[in-house]
């Protein structure tokens, strides 16, 4: 048996292999191949902790081609905690260093270095928006110079334009009676890329009477950190947001992002038994201002962490079901992975692309006004597949309809 530091070895043992996960699973769809499969990989994982496979490159490159979108969780009748162990093998083999070096590097310096530390994050992000508003945007991609550089172009295509970041006050009151005090966890690209849906979600709960605090001093929550096998980091961010929040003075910490609301409560502490999404909080809390009637076609689609790793389905539908003269459908294929997946539409770009193309398709087929999803990769990944193809259709989170419906006259 090989000394292992990360992968769960017990935990593969869970999956009997019984393959009713293959049907859930985007890569074993387009591939039919079974070591792109669930159970595939969990036949890796193990052979590589018994010593029967080496830790070769098909293990390694198996173990980047998951999404990691937990799908098989939701089909699984034995409970095997799939992202849990596809995250431990990814930390393995960068223990081993059985990745590339470059690959590795780039990663490390573009999460460690960038994503995890809030300033120079917000310093990118002011870059980037004077790069747009310059007009040096429509120079550069009139040149098609970037498309020297794959990987730069995939990420330009995927930015959207870029609206001021949400910086609101640190404690935002109640409006009417107060019912409550919450903490808002705002995410790191969420007030800058989507500072609108942060405003609305503040807005929402405030209308409806939450006062709602902003705690200085919290960062991301390291679910791209433990997703690309860095969990060291994950930790290390998870502890100081659990220094940023007083837990003990809020009913509940708010999450909007899908796939931050999975990483913190993923966690199991008393930090992350206060977490809960937004739409779940206000479903159950229940709206008490009475949203105004909006006309628009709506089209859901489920971030796979809120539907496969919170469980969260109705929550979301329930809130904009109470939208009056609001048609609201599900996306065909709402339950499949769009490719956003953290960062996999840069790493695999062929497979993203793929599994785009089936939303974009669909979106086309059943031509809503407004795409809705509850997760910044999804709304990235789906708006710019919608950009791509010249669909004038927005991409919206769920809170930012109902804000819409609050607002609208």
């Amino acid at each position: 048996m090989a000394d292992l530091t990360h992968l769960d070895y017990a935990a593969t043992l869970d999956c009997v292999h019984c393959g009713l996960c293959l049907p859930h699973c985007p890569t074993y769809q387009e591939t039919g191949r079974e070591s792109s499969s669930p159970r595939g990989r969990i036949y890796l994982m193990r052979g590589v902790a018994e010593e029967r496979i080496p830790l070769d490159g098909l293990v390694v490159e198996e173990m980047s081609f998951c999404l990691a979108c937990r799908a098989c969780e939701s089909a699984c009748p034995a409970g095997v905690r799939y992202g849990h162990l596809v995250e431990g093998m990814r930390a393995e083999i960068d223990a081993r260093g059985a990745r590339s070096r470059v690959t590795r590097a780039f990663e490390r310096f573009a999460l460690r270095g960038v994503v995890a530390r809030p300033s120079r994050l917000a310093r990118l992000f002011a870059l980037l928006r004077a790069y747009q508003r310059s007009g040096l945007q429509r120079a550069v991609r009139a040149t098609r110079a970037l498309a020297l550089v794959p990987p730069l172009a995939r990420m330009e295509r995927m930015l959207p334009a870029l609206a001021d970041p949400h910086r609101p006050p640190l404690v935002v009151p109640a409006q009417g009676q107060r019912r409550g005090r919450v903490a808002f966890f705002a995410g790191c690209v969420m007030p800058e890329i989507f500072g609108a849906a942060n405003a609305a979600t503040v807005s929402v709960l405030a209308r409806n009477g939450f006062e709602v605090e902003i705690p200085a001093g919290q960062v991301c929550c390291g679910a791209l950190h433990a997703h690309a096998g860095d969990p060291a980091t994950a930790a290390e961010l998870h502890a100081r947001n659990r220094g940023a929040f007083r837990l003990d003075s809020v009913a509940a910490v708010i999450v909007n992002s899908a796939g931050c609301g999975a990483a913190l409560k993923d966690r199991g502490d008393e930090f992350a038994r206060k977490v809960r999404d937004a739409t779940e909080f206000l479903a159950e809390a229940g709206l008490r201002a009475a949203p105004r009637p909006l006309r628009l076609r709506v089209a859901y689609d489920d971030p796979c962490h809120l539907l496969h790793g919170q469980r969260i389905a109705a929550a979301p539908r329930a809130l904009l079901r109470a939208i009056p003269e609001l048609e609201l459908f599900d996306l065909p294929g709402h339950r499949d992975c769009c490719g956003a997946a953290g960062i996999y539409n840069l790493t695999q770009p062929e497979m993203a692309a793929k599994l785009l193309a089936r939303k974009v398709q669909a979106i086309v087929e059943t031509a809503p006004q407004a795409v809705t999803t509850g997760n910044p990769g999804c709304l990235l990944q789906i708006g710019a597949g919608v950009r791509a193809s010249g669909l004038e259709v927005e991409v919206l989170h769920p809170l930012e309809l109902l804000e819409r419906a609050y607002t609208h006259s």
